[in-house]
């Protein structure tokens, strides 16, 4: 995990943007630890336009905002919806 202030220029990364009194934001970033998953991580607390950003991406005001190289996102994601996303972009196996 990477905590970025600034945005990333690289496309080919998974960004969450979230907070620690964030519950399922907590859940979502222990899942992808777990997993072994690299990824950006964008606290909204500690970045200033880091709400900006991630209702820029997902229109709502609801976190953890999750994008993923290939332009999706997914907003308060499940376990088993977060685990079939990264299945589906072969960042872990099935």
């Amino acid at each position: 995990m990477t905590d970025l202030a600034t945005p990333s220029s690289a496309t080919d990364r998974i960004t969450m943007y979230g907070a620690e009194w964030c519950i399922d934001c907590r859940r979502s970033k222990s899942l992808l630890e777990d997993l072994g998953v690299d990824y950006d991580y964008v606290d909204l607390e500690s970045v200033p336009d880091g709400a900006d950003r991630a209702k820029a991406i997902s229109g709502r005001m609801s976190i953890p905002v999750i994008a993923f190289p290939d332009d999706t996102h997914v907003v308060e994601p499940s376990n088993a919806d977060l685990r079939a996303k990264l299945v589906e972009l072969g960042a872990i196996s099935a």
